[in-house]
């Protein structure tokens, strides 16, 4: 028999951001995150200093999720705790905690996929945001993956378009870095597009069959551009810094939409929820909406501390795994790939 309140703590360590969490059944208490700023000299997360920083920000950010949700941790369900994809480093710290403080409480450990979190934080009870109902398909982009998912249940998903080499917000980052913008570059990208012109420049779109993708070659395609530019003008980049923002947004955004359109006719399934670091994005959350009227789809956008990596999209797995007594032993491994 469950309890009628189910507390959990949640922990997410999987790339260079230590999170907590506290959740009461699937309503967030509290959702703590804690940023690396440390890598933005290096243009990139270094593992080694990410696994280290987690190390010292893990206890601090866990006692204030507990602070903020105003409970003890004698009260917790259980401790869920992201088991991968991410980097090893990072996640060897979050699971080694996660699991001493679940022996110490004598409570359940649930390990979490962070892929299924991404696509699973749609079922946060949030004011004035709606859950999709199953089957749905999920968009899942981010800095790592690119993944078209149909997600039937709870835990029954599959991937059905995926990217065969780059990530989408590695086409953003490894842009922003073309351009001469600080790391993190995608959201420096994103606001620079508002004020250019998204059809100055044109890109071509990657030939890539089914509901694959591919980036890497649209990367080298910026590349070329932006240096045979710079040798007609070496301002180039200063003088159209916005047009070229939004015309490598929209370029993206079409492919993105092209591979969503081809998922929907060859599904039947029309409701569409995003996911991931990249959703942040506002061109692309525009566009989506819009496809409600002009596809007549249902679209689901997550509450924007949702999208980037957070503890209380692990919270709710968490949840929906203790409903169904998914627990795991001591045992259970950090996993940098995990099957999904």
């Amino acid at each position: 028999m469950h309890l009628k309140e189910v507390f959990i703590l949640a922990i997410e360590s999987s790339c260079d951001d230590t999170a907590a969490a506290v959740l009461v059944n699937d309503k967030v208490l509290s959702n703590v995150v804690a940023r690396q700023n440390i890598h933005e000299e290096y243009g990139g997360v270094v593992p080694e200093l990410a696994s280290r920083a987690h190390q010292q920000n893990i206890l601090p950010v866990i006692d204030m999720a507990l602070k903020k949700a105003n409970i003890t941790k004698n009260q917790l369900s259980a401790i869920a705790f992201t088991q991968g994809p991410g980097l090893m480093g990072s996640l060897l710290v979050g699971s080694s905690f996660a699991k001493s403080m679940a022996m110490a409480l004598k409570i359940p450990l649930i390990a979490v996929n962070h892929m299924q979190a991404h696509i699973l934080a749609h079922f946060i009870d949030e004011e004035g945001f709606d859950k999709p109902t199953f089957p749905f398909l999920a968009l899942t982009i981010s800095g790592g993956h690119t993944q078209i998912v149909k997600v039937i249940d709870f835990f029954d998903m599959a991937i059905i378009g995926e990217t065969i080499d780059d990530a989408v917000g590695e086409a953003f980052d490894k842009t922003a870095k073309i351009l001469g913008l600080p790391y993190p570059g995608g959201p420096l990208i994103d606001q620079f597009a508002k004020n250019g012109n998204p059809k100055k420049y044109n890109f071509t779109k990657p030939k890539v069959p089914n509901l694959n993708f591919s980036f890497s070659g649209l990367k080298t395609q910026i590349l070329y551009f932006v240096q045979k530019k710079m040798i007609e003008n070496p301002n180039f980049i200063e003088e159209n810094k916005a047009d070229i923002c939004a015309s490598v947004q929209q370029i993206i955004i079409d492919i993105l939409m092209d591979k969503l359109k081809l998922a929907v006719a060859e599904t039947g399934i029309t409701q569409i929820a995003i996911g991931g670091g990249v959703s942040a994005n506002s061109g692309i959350r525009n566009t989506l909406k819009e496809a409600e009227s002009k596809y007549g789809w249902k679209t689901f956008i997550p509450k924007f501390e949702y999208t980037t990596d957070n503890a209380a999209m692990i919270g709710i797995v968490g949840y929906q795994k203790f409903l169904k007594d998914k627990f795991s032993d001591t045992n259970v491994v950090s996993k940098a790939r995990i099957a999904f």
